[in-house]
């Protein structure tokens, strides 16, 4: 409901006005009345109203200054002027103050009512315009990390305009006007594949959060700057060089440098994620500039630092000075080292093929210029290579399909040269030990270690990599070679195993089934119970009833 106060000098206009209109039907609520315009600017100025309804003529204060006065202190008040003289100069004097309309003398109750409902319906207006524009305002001030990450990403990408460039700084709050210089840092977790993909989506964007929380803090406490997530796992620091006061070039030069500086902020980012996240992170430091608008060349700089972890390895802090320069070697793959990797796998020779495999990846070390994808394309092409082996000894099985499908993806995620050679090595070893034990002949002897292995330890919660230990093997190995000798899968195997010792267990009434289930290596007796109806077509209880 809005509210109304009139103001009157003639005590019939306002006595008519208070006593003889429903105010409450018009959706108002009349809260005071005054004679006069001295009395009424005070009674407004405490009341506050949503609208006044003034004469226009009044003695001491008229209705035009006591209005002027109102506008100034209340202004989305609607102000209604009453009239007793039609008079051109009143009226030019009463819209040039915004009156929002006019009545004349003598009141008729029609006019009123239409005059205050365009008033009710102007303010209803005026209020959703300001709750919009409130909630506007709410929305923007959620979104403002969002927008500075987008301009923080346009500075580093070479898309940013110099125009307006001051103002959205100052809007976005970002400290980056006071500084004669630039330097960005990136801050990579290592191996975040494996960090993250283990996460649900709200511990990452915990995860992002709080690194973001301890990057920043460490800035602001060692620097000045801003930081922000470029990508999963990618964290930007555009960091600012203080610049020097007049007169303080001499004490300047014992304080640390810029880089100095940066150094070791950038040991603090790595010792504190290290210790409070248990991250390992390698950090790119790019060298300084001048002007926002060099921040992409730094950029560059920090993350082409940063990159190099695939050759020196993860978990540094690495800079343009310590990246080799000259000329790399231009060594490219060639057909004949491929061939003999190929040969010693056929061989099962495991030592020659390491020694092959470790003689190409020294020669990629030196190839830089080709960069991590040319090193990634000759791991995928030796992996290939080897499932010829395996089509030679019969062992290329469903599910070694699916094991070189995985590598394909795996060999991609490697971070540095030394993990995609480790990655490798372990594939192609399990290879290698498969040729041999095939063209040694003694996968027989495996397949009676693995059945002697389960037959002493069939009451354990075996796994494959279990039975593939007790063997001295891989898993996917002993798994395939059993498969490919025996024709039936190792648990398989081992669950005709349990059955049969089930069987024997249940011949004797004083072994309760409960008991027979714990005995034979099951924890639930209901899917024990389902699992031997499926094999031997009756329940434990009814197989003992037959074999009483």
């Amino acid at each position: 409901m809005k509210t109304l106060i009139i103001v009157d000098d003639e005590p019939a206009v306002l006595n008519g006005l208070r006593n003889y209109v429903n105010w409450t039907e018009q959706g108002i609520e009349l809260i005071g009345t005054a004679d006069d315009g001295d009395t009424g600017l005070e009674l407004i100025k405490e009341l506050k109203p949503d609208i006044v309804l003034t004469d226009v003529q009044m003695p001491a204060m008229d209705g035009i200054r006591m209005a002027a006065e109102v506008r100034e202190v209340l202004p989305f008040a609607k102000i209604v002027f009453i009239s007793g003289h039609n008079d051109a100069d009143y009226l030019r004097s009463a819209l040039q103050i915004h009156a929002v309309d006019y009545l004349l003398k003598p009141i008729r109750r029609k006019e009123l009512v239409s005059v205050l409902s365009k008033v009710t319906e102007s303010l209803d207006a005026e209020d959703r315009e300001r709750s919009r524009v409130k909630e506007m305002q709410v929305k923007l001030a959620q979104s403002l990390p969002l927008l500075r990450e987008r301009f923080l990403l346009s500075v580093i990408n070479d898309s940013i305009h110099s125009a307006h460039i001051r103002e959205k700084l100052e809007f976005l709050d970002l400290p980056l006007l006071s500084a004669s210089d630039y330097m960005v840092v990136v801050i990579m977790i290592d191996d975040v594949p494996q960090v993250l993909d283990s996460r649900s989506e709200q511990d990452k964007q915990l995860l992002s959060y709080t690194v973001l929380n301890i990057i920043q803090e460490l800035i602001d406490k060692q620097m000045r700057g801003v930081t922000f997530e470029k990508q999963p796992g990618e964290y930007v620091g555009i960091l600012l060089t203080p610049q020097l006061e007049d007169g303080a070039t001499e004490e300047a030069e014992e304080v640390q440098s810029p880089e100095q500086e940066l150094l070791l902020l950038a040991e603090s980012i790595r010792g504190n994620l290290r210790q409070w996240l248990k991250l390992s992170v390698t950090i790119g430091v790019g060298e300084g500039v001048n002007s926002l608008s060099e921040l992409p060349s730094s950029y560059k700089q920090a993350r082409g630092a940063a990159d190099q972890k695939w050759y020196l390895g993860k978990n540094r802090i690495l800079t343009m000075d310590k990246l080799e320069s000259g000329d790399y070697l231009q060594y490219r793959y060639e057909a004949e080292w491929g061939e003999r990797v190929l040969s010693a796998l056929r061989s099962g020779d495991w030592e020659r093929t390491l020694n092959e495999l470790e003689q190409i990846f020294a020669r990629l070390e030196q190839n830089r210029r080709h960069g991590s994808r040319y090193a990634q394309n000759v791991s995928l092409h030796l992996i290939l290579q080897s499932g010829q082996v395996m089509l030679e000894l019969n062992g290329m099985t469903e599910e070694w399909e699916q094991k070189e499908m995985e590598a394909w993806k795996q060999v991609m995620r490697q971070e540095t040269m030394r993990d995609l050679l480790h990655y490798t090595a372990e594939y192609l070893q399990e290879v290698c030990e498969y040729s041999l034990l095939k063209r040694s002949g003694k996968s027989s002897e495996v397949i009676e270690r693995v059945r002697l292995l389960i037959g002493q330890r069939y009451a354990e919660n075996l796994s494959a990599s279990d039975i593939a230990e007790g063997v001295y093997l891989s898993p996917t190995y002993v798994r395939l070679l059993f498969k490919q000798e025996t024709g039936e899968t190792l648990f398989e195997y081992l669950t005709k195993v349990r059955i049969e010792q089930a069987k024997h267990m249940l011949r004797n009434p004083q072994n309760k089934l409960y008991e027979v289930c714990y005995a034979v290596g099951y924890t639930d007796p209901s899917h024990f119970s389902k699992l031997f109806k499926k094999i031997t077509g009756s329940t434990p209880s009814a197989f003992r009833e037959l074999h009483k």
